[in-house]
């Protein structure tokens, strides 16, 4: 019985699924040590204004990479025509070139490919890669339940968007715009005909269940449960199977994970390597037999063989897009654009940006942006990840400047207060009082006893894996 103990134990080791805390987190940040108790491996500490700083970053980072890749987004998929010729990093600052339904006019954001930035007199916007994730820190803050239900996530959809009969936005076509599409429409449609979660997002359903749509709206729940991937898996779970299932739903809880390892990432420390640890244990989380995981280890061996970022795109849009290898089925559905919003292409995309971006926020942003496809989308992902391991003051060094920190909702939504108009800070206290609820809610009872105790810091227990016993 031991030696089959000891061979289950080291198969769990080898496939990176039986994490000690010692590997699975690394050592918090210089900051929060100075604030708070000191972190050994049955926990972490984390202070609660360095916590606040870092959400702080993360909805600025997000909205600086949102904005920026909305320049970009769906110029370049392949196939025929000028879509089919990617950009390289030569063309930043470059004239940028019209998207597939540009009817031939580049973006109005930005006559070239740069950064689209709001000074501190001017006001952020919502968008699809911000707006619903604001609605769930509503709820959760609202309700103080942060486990969130169908019921609830319905309701505040159908509060807060705009039905195509109601909306007073229009496309430039003049037809009606609620700044949805594909499964985050059907998943509203289907809400309207009091459908719940998960059903809005399953295939009976949801034709546009494997499109990118989860990632947008969740990536949030990470930072919500700081170091603990578990809890944040937990809280996304519902929200994430709102539009998405199967591979795409996988995707995105790899994304939730990133975020809630990333809370132990020392920015005073080299970012890459700390980087592509938690990638590799968000890697872990991935099923091995299907599609997002051999993406994953077919993009991280084209940076491991040294070619540049551009070629490594290449070879993954002749290997997704034309080949349909390793069980990437989208080319053979025969889809508008051949499926250029799906998760999958865009999961890849996003590993390129990642890993090439080698620790630096804005060289991240950048590829993310050139890389092609949904491409605001895996920018504003890892724009808002280096955001929070930044957090405010790490984001405007990396810039060299600072930012407006007003957010304006009602940009693509409605029903908040003060006509829209928050701020990151106002957004970075909500955050603050959630992570309480999940503390008090989630973990043991003896982290609530020590939070209580010690109001500046909370002390988070770190991941125990289940013992796992041979039958």
């Amino acid at each position: 019985m031991k030696s089959a103990w000891c061979f289950v134990l080291s198969v769990l080791l080898l496939s990176g699924l039986f994490f000690t805390p010692s590997v699975l987190y690394a050592q918090p940040q210089a900051t929060s040590a100075a604030f708070c108790q000191a972190t050994t491996q049955d926990g972490y500490s984390l202070n609660k204004k360095l916590y606040a700083d870092k959400v702080h970053g993360f909805w600025l980072g997000l909205s600086i990479a949102n904005w920026t890749g909305l320049v970009t987004e769906m110029d370049k998929i392949g196939g025929e025509g000028p879509a089919g010729k990617f950009y390289t990093r030569q063309d930043w600052k470059t004239k940028d070139q019209p998207s597939i339904w540009g009817q031939g006019i580049p973006s109005n954001l930005s006559a070239t490919i740069d950064w689209v930035l709001a000074d501190k007199d001017e006001v952020w916007g919502s968008d699809d890669d911000s707006d619903i994730e604001y609605i769930y820190l509503k709820l959760m803050h609202d309700s103080k339940k942060p486990l969130l239900s169908a019921e609830q996530i319905r309701d505040g959809w159908l509060a807060h968007i705009y039905k195509d009969s109601e909306t007073p936005f229009k496309t430039a076509e003049g037809k009606p715009e609620n700044f949805l599409w594909v499964s985050n429409q059907q998943a509203f449609d289907l809400m309207q005909q009091n459908i719940l979660p998960p059903f809005t997002g399953m295939p009976a359903s949801n034709p546009h269940y494997d499109m990118i749509d989860a990632q947008l709206t969740t990536e949030l729940f990470g930072i919500l449960a700081p170091f603990r991937a578990d809890i944040a898996s937990k809280l996304a779970y519902l929200p994430i199977r709102t539009t998405a299932y199967g591979e795409a739903a996988d995707i995105a809880n790899f994304y939730v994970v990133m975020h809630a390892l990333s809370a132990a990432v020392d920015p005073a420390k080299a970012i890459q390597p700390q980087l592509l640890q938690i990638a590799k244990q968000a890697r872990a989380e991935l099923p091995s037999n299907q599609y997002p995981a051999k993406m994953y280890d077919y993009v991280w061996s084209l940076y491991q063989s040294g070619i540049s970022w551009e070629e490594a795109r290449d070879k993954l849009y002749q290997r997704y897009q034309v080949e349909a290898k390793d069980g990437y089925e989208i080319t053979g559905k025969k889809l508008y654009c051949n499926g250029c919003f799906a998760a999958g292409i865009n999961f890849a995309a996003s590993l390129v940006s990642l890993f090439y971006g080698e620790g630096d926020m804005q060289e991240t942003i950048k590829i993310a942006v050139l890389a092609g496809w949904d491409s605001d989308n895996p920018a504003a992902t890892w724009g808002g990840l280096y955001g929070f391991m930044l957090g405010k003051t790490g984001v405007e060094q990396a810039f060299g400047r600072s930012f407006s920190d007003k957010f304006n909702i009602h940009r693509t939504r409605k029903g908040f207060a003060n006509n829209g108009i928050d701020n990151f800070d106002q957004m970075a206290l909500m955050a603050t009082a959630i992570v309480e609820q999940v503390v008090a809610q989630h973990m043991p009872a003896n982290t609530l006893a020590k939070t209580a105790a010690d109001g500046d810091c909370w002390h988070i227990p770190a991941f125990v894996a289940p013992i796992v016993r041979p039958l």
